[in-house]
Parts: structure tokens; C-alpha cells; sequence
């Protein structure tokens, strides 16, 4: 009976032995595991329409680590013939990675703001004058994309989509010269990226992920 009673407590504790060292392993797996996913990205994108801009990019630790929501902000000046153009680009959005470690081939959906003051300096006037004036220019567009990031701690991107919006062909404001002020109509620059169904969407991008 003494000899039954020892072999079931060390089959017991061999059991617990066992457990333990399969529970340890799981969490060393999740642990590499999530220690895999970087979830922060913060990086410079070039291209058009944003030129130059930052980026901020969250993955969030839900469907298997597939959605990230990410902003993109710039500013930059533009000279385009004699019209000065003060542009700022905003986006925000959401991609979803096919991966589930939060990188590789991804699809995007987001909103996007590209805001312009531009100033043209050689405005025909009425009488053979020459004038100026400005006009703001506001494009709202909803971006669908595709692209790919790289792992690692340095990262690169690249992406390819477009902004579905309604843009104007031509701008109507006052010109002045002197004591002069007429009301005119001028085509809005060609500004890169911009058509006159929407906007194209290409960059490339560099960061950090952490």
C-alpha cells in the first residue's frame, strides 16, 4: 500500500513538473512573440501629394496584429510660374497588414486634407494692368491604397493609391493694382499629384519601429 501511495504522489509531482515547464515555455513563446511586433513607427515620407511629411504609425494588438490607424502631416512653399503656393497635406487613416507581425503588404483607407494659399503676381487687368491677389484652396479626398513595409527596427515603405475628390479647374478672386480691384479668373497651377479628378498617391518612407 506504501509502495502505491508513493508512486501516485510522484506521478503527481511529475505531472506539476511537466505543467510547469509547458506553462514557462508558452510564455517565453508569447513573450518572443510579442516582443516581435514593434507597434510604434515614426518616419519621413517623400513623394507627391505630401512632398515631405511625417508620419506616425500605431499597431494595435487586436486581429492578430493586422490594424494600424497612422497620421501624415507637411507643410511646404511651392513656386509655380509666377504664383507662389503656402501648402500644408494632412491624412489619417487605417491600414490592414496581410502579416500578423504589423508589417509587410498592407491595404489603406483614409481621409486626406491638402490646404493652399496661393498668390498669383501677374494678373492681367483690364487697361493693359498687371496686379495680384490671392486665394485659399481647400481639397478633401478619401484615400485608398496599397503598399509595403519592412521589419526591423529601420524601416522603409513604399505605396501606391489615390484621393477620390472634387477639384476645381480654375479660381476666382480680386486682383489689385494701385486703387485698382477687379475680379478675376485664373487656372490653378499644376501642382504635383493633383488632376482634376483627384489626387495620386506615391511615396517612399524611412523610419524607426519600436
Amino acid at each position: 500500500m506504501k509502495k502505491i501511495f508513493t508512486l501516485i504522489v510522484v506521478f503527481f509531482c511529475f505531472q506539476l513538473t511537466a505543467q510547469d515547464e509547458e506553462n514557462n515555455t508558452n510564455e517565453i513563446e508569447f513573450s518572443e512573440e510579442e516582443q516581435s511586433v514593434k507597434r510604434i513607427s515614426l518616419g519621413l515620407k517623400l513623394g507627391v501629394p505630401n512632398m515631405a511629411s511625417g508620419t506616425f504609425e500605431y499597431v494595435l494588438p487586436v486581429l492578430n496584429n493586422r490594424i494600424a490607424p497612422y497620421i501624415n502631416y507637411g507643410a511646404y512653399d511651392l513656386k509655380v510660374d509666377m504664383t507662389e503656393i503656402d501648402l500644408s497635406y494632412s491624412e489619417f487613416g487605417a491600414k490592414y497588414y496581410f502579416n500578423e507581425k504589423g508589417k509587410g503588404f498592407y491595404a489603406g483607407l483614409g481621409i486626406s486634407s491638402f490646404s493652399s494659399s496661393l498668390v498669383y503676381n501677374d494678373v492681367s487687368l483690364s487697361g493693359g494692368m498687371t496686379g495680384t491677389g490671392s486665394v485659399d484652396l481647400n481639397i478633401d479626398t478619401t484615400i485608398l491604397k496599397i503598399g509595403v513595409k519592412t521589419g526591423g527596427t529601420l524601416y522603409f515603405s513604399f505605396e501606391l493609391g489615390y484621393g477620390f475628390g472634387t477639384i476645381p479647374d480654375s479660381l476666382t478672386f480680386n486682383a489689385t493694382s494701385g486703387s485698382v480691384s477687379e475680379s478675376v479668373t485664373e487656372e490653378i497651377p499644376s501642382i504635383p499629384g493633383i488632376g482634376a479628378g483627384g489626387i495620386v498617391v506615391g511615396n517612399i518612407g524611412l523610419g524607426i519601429s519600436f
